[in-house]
């Protein structure tokens, strides 16, 4: 989570504008968090005001606060502060806040009383009286003017949860933020998730304390019910809930999605089923709890949300004509395309037209009937700003150059006049600038970028005998000699929660190799096979239900298989590794293909489908009471006693997303098996494995002296 400061705009590290980033209400300026304040600057000629001094924030010992984030009320005229944070599994939406005015320079703490750094997601009430916010598990608000703090809930408990999610929601959905202000401040909507009837599964923590202690998480596996969801509407006055009346069974589906509509005291929700196939969109009377289905769509795979299309944000919802219509992203023709559907769900209109994706939707910019969205229609490494007419008339028209190809970000500013613009390729990286929309004018450069030194990348694409074509980049050996042959390594994810063949300045690189992989004579190759989320339409990224662990290696190892034909690849030589998904990918390509692939690193792996979160695995998969075996075919110890390279196996044993345990079950039928392997577990590190003095420097140092020791570098 990046922090912009206008000091870094002008400097050779600019990039786009983070957490201390906010537009002004009228999109000709943006607010910005520096070492001493937060700024005013204005686009047009970055001129810099301030707006609040650092000086003036210090709580009641005379600290100054550390600062990650802030948030103005509507009027902008009070500023809500977020400092000493701490993380929730993966963010940091936990801290402290303050409330500063700007007229009286009055600062105050919110929630005085409430545990230290225990506060989420605090919120101005629409008419800026009160704030809302979250502390263990319940919703408090508090009177700006007075100070006094009341419950809204008081029921909250580790698995009985008020205004937040429980970890799958998070994980899966990108659900964090759990509640919701009416529009006439009198009211608020909050998810309440019921997770006791949800296993705990235990990691053991053996490193802080002479005795072990259990952390457990409420974790369904794949196969169990989810957590019981419900959305519930309290008057802030009277007290009383009333609660949403959402048909089926409450264990048995999940509501990802849900707003106010503008102006009314109505709501609206998204409803999808257990395997997510079935997505229903309710309107709801806060006054009654009735609701009433609206409009809803199939697939006979699976049904994207909205973090898909929107930068990982769940919240919001997008309306159009002061809440008459919203906007709507479907597959349903076989492209992720843009839809206006009217809010009673009676008439809809596709927007976006044509063979291609909507990878982003950057802004809707009603006043001037205009949508700013990315796509790359004829390149699916790449991304472009695209703008198409609100009502639906006319095509899309690219805004981003044609001289300048890689992949392109953008920050579109409310009145989309302006926008932050990066851009970066595997030739260049680091350029950015303003713009001005539609015409793309350069306002102010604020970085020229720089080649990619030292990386020798290239794009291919390779042909399989299955007929699937594939996206790769390739980097070769520094003074490459076409006559002799040298070893490759792949690096591999394949699953469909992201791709690795981007047309961006990270292409290519290797974080865990300790060296320059060019220099010491490996060619380091990443292939994108059917199922990822590239933007190539729905048939290719959903080609791969119930099939994740089968055509997606496949995939790889048949894109593999043609590039050993290549005359100066070893095909002795051949090392794959991965992460998370990627170390799945690792693992079966090492056991079902043991032919092809010599040397295999598999990081935080799943090795049995049966132990990941029913969310991701039954979106992918379907339900095991259904149709197990796809998930025993899929699970690389299945196919472990195949193993004849070399495999190096490392997993973090405090991993709350991918389980230790899957560690455990794959020894047990590798030693089952005979199988000679190396393995290293980091005491009670995470998912990403950073955590403690020297960790990252320790994995990297074993990973690159196991794949130089049973892959050896250099042309022969």
């Amino acid at each position: 989570m990046a922090i912009c400061c206008l000091s870094a705009l002008n400097t050779a590290q600019a990039q786009m504008p983070g957490e201390g980033f906010k537009w002004t209400s009228d999109g000709q300026s943006f607010y910005s968090l520096e070492n001493d304040g937060i700024y005013t600057i204005s686009l047009k000629d970055l001129k810099s005001t301030p707006a609040l001094a650092l000086s003036e924030l210090k709580d009641a010992t005379g600290k100054s606060l550390s600062i990650r984030d802030f948030a103005f009320s509507a009027d902008e005229k009070q500023v809500l502060i977020f400092a000493n944070t701490r993380k929730v599994w993966r963010y940091h939406t936990r801290g402290d806040y303050w409330l500063y005015n700007i007229a009286t320079k009055k600062l105050q703490q919110l929630g005085k009383g409430r545990p230290e750094a225990s506060l989420m997601f605090a919120k101005f009430s629409p008419d800026g009286k009160k704030v809302a916010y979250v502390s263990d598990r319940n919703i408090y608000v508090e009177d700006v003017a007075t100070g006094i703090i009341q419950p809204l809930t008081k029921d909250g408990t580790r698995r009985f949860i008020n205004g937040t999610f429980d970890w799958v929601y998070e994980e899966e959905f990108g659900c964090r933020d759990g509640f919701r202000w009416s529009p006439d401040s009198k009211s608020i909507a909050f998810w309440q998730i019921d997770a006791t009837k949800i296993r705990d599964f235990y990691m053991i923590n053996n490193t802080d304390s002479i005795y072990s202690h259990i952390v457990p998480v409420e974790y369904p596996k794949v196969g169990q019910s989810p957590s019981a969801c419900r959305v519930g509407v309290i008057d802030i006055n009277t007290k009383k809930t009333t609660w949403l009346q959402v048909p089926g069974d409450a264990q048995q589906h999940y509501i990802p999605r849900m707003e106010w509509l503008p102006g009314k005291n109505e709501l609206i929700l998204q409803q999808l089923d257990r395997k997510q196939q079935v997505g229903k969109l309710m309107l709801a009377q806060a006054a009654t709890g009735k609701t009433q289905t609206i409009w809803q769509e199939r697939d006979s795979a699976w049904l994207d949300v909205k973090s898909r299309w929107d930068d990982d944000k769940i919240s919001g919802w997008d309306w159009l004509q002061g809440g008459k219509s919203f906007l709507w992203v479907s597959e349903k023709d076989g492209w992720r395309h843009l839809y206006s559907i009217t809010a009673d769900g009676k008439q809809e209109k596709l927007i976006t037209k044509g063979n291609y994706d909507v990878i982003k939707i950057n802004r809707i910019d009603e006043a001037n009937n205009a949508i700013y969205f990315m796509a790359s229609p004829d390149n699916a490494t790449q991304a472009y700003l695209y703008k198409v007419n609100l009502d639906g008339t006319g095509t899309a028209q690219r805004l981003t150059p044609a001289d300048a190809p890689g992949t392109h970000e953008y920050q579109v500013s409310p009145n989309g006049a302006f926008a932050f613009h990066s851009m970066e390729s595997h030739l260049k990286r680091g350029q950015s600038s303003i713009v001005s929309l539609p015409d793309h004018r350069t306002i102010r450069e604020l970085n020229a970028g720089s080649a990619n030194a030292g990386q020798n990348v290239s794009f291919f694409q390779v042909t399989t005998a299955d007929g699937v074509t594939m996206d790769g980049w390739m980097v070769k050996p520094l003074n490459f000699d076409s006559t002799k042959k040298y070893p490759v390594v792949f690096y591999v994810y394949g699953e469909p929660a992201g791709t690795t063949v981007t047309d961006n300045g990270a292409a290519g690189y290797n974080r865990l190799y300790a060296g320059n992989m060019a220099k010491d004579g490996y060619i380091y190759i990443s292939l994108d096979n059917r199922g990822t989320p590239a933007p190539k339409g729905r048939a290719w990224r959903k080609s791969i239900y119930r099939k994740v662990g089968i055509i997606n290696a496949r995939d790889q190892a048949m894109g593999a298989k043609e590039i050993m034909k290549w005359p100066f690849v070893d095909a002795s030589r051949i090392a794959v590794w991965g992460w998370s998904g990627g170390g799945s990918m690792t693992l079966n390509l090492l056991f079902q293909y043991p032919e092809i692939y010599s040397t295999g690193i598999s990081i935080a792996a799943v090795g049995n489908q049966l132990t990941y979160d029913n969310i991701y695995q039954e979106r992918y998969m379907g339900l095991p009471q259904e149709n197990r075996e796809d998930f025993v075919k899929g699970s690389p110890i299945t196919y472990a006693a195949n193993l004849k390279g070399k495999l190096l196996y490392i997993h973090g044993t405090g991993d709350d997303n991918v389980h230790y345990q899957n560690a455990e079950m794959l020894i047990n039928e590798l030693i089952k098996n005979g199988k000679q392997f190396q393995m290293m577990a980091y005491p009670n590190r995470t998912h990403s494995i950073n955590e403690g003095a020297g960790t990252t420097g320790h994995l990297s140092q074993l990973y690159t002296n196991f794949l130089k020791e049973h892959c050896p570098p250099g042309g022969r």
